[in-house]
């Protein structure tokens, strides 16, 4: 399967930056979660999306150690190594040592990506030390879905 156009993920992805953060949500310029963003990236990229994300409680990532959000995406993304990630990569992170992989974000460059949070809604933000630490996973959006 070929990965879509990593310019073309970036665009999209920088469409969304100023969306209000709302758990759950996946609507461009009304609210979304980091999940919802990847998700509407995808719909913007890809097309509609391959299956329904059932809900999820705001802790859902505190509690098992099954990679929930790991094992959804590889079901439809394409897997590559994270230290051969690039810009317009999915990046799944560790918040804490030892959890699972609760956020995401996509790559725009080496040293940015965009990513949806609580406190600020949809942004571009530099890819720190701490957050380069936190990458667990990385993904390519597909360029059409299996």
């Amino acid at each position: 399967m070929e990965a879509a156009d990593p310019a073309r993920v970036i665009a999209a992805a920088r469409e969304w930056i100023g969306t209000p953060y709302h758990d759950q949500a996946s609507i461009k310029g009304i609210g979304c979660d980091c999940l919802g963003l990847a998700r509407g990236v995808w719909r913007d990229v890809v097309g509609p999306e391959p299956q329904r994300v059932p809900p999820y409680s705001r802790d859902w990532g505190e509690v098992g150690n099954r990679e929930v959000l790991l094992s959804g995406a590889l079901r439809w993304m394409l897997p590559c190594p994270p230290f051969q990630r690039a810009p317009g990569d999915l990046v799944l992170f560790r918040m804490r040592q030892g959890a699972i992989a609760k956020h995401c974000g996509i790559l725009t460059s080496d040293s940015r990506f965009v990513h949806s949070y609580e406190r600020g809604g949809v942004v571009e933000a530099p890819l720190t030390g701490a957050w380069r630490r936190r990458i667990a996973f990385a993904l390519r959006f597909p360029k059409e879905a299996r």
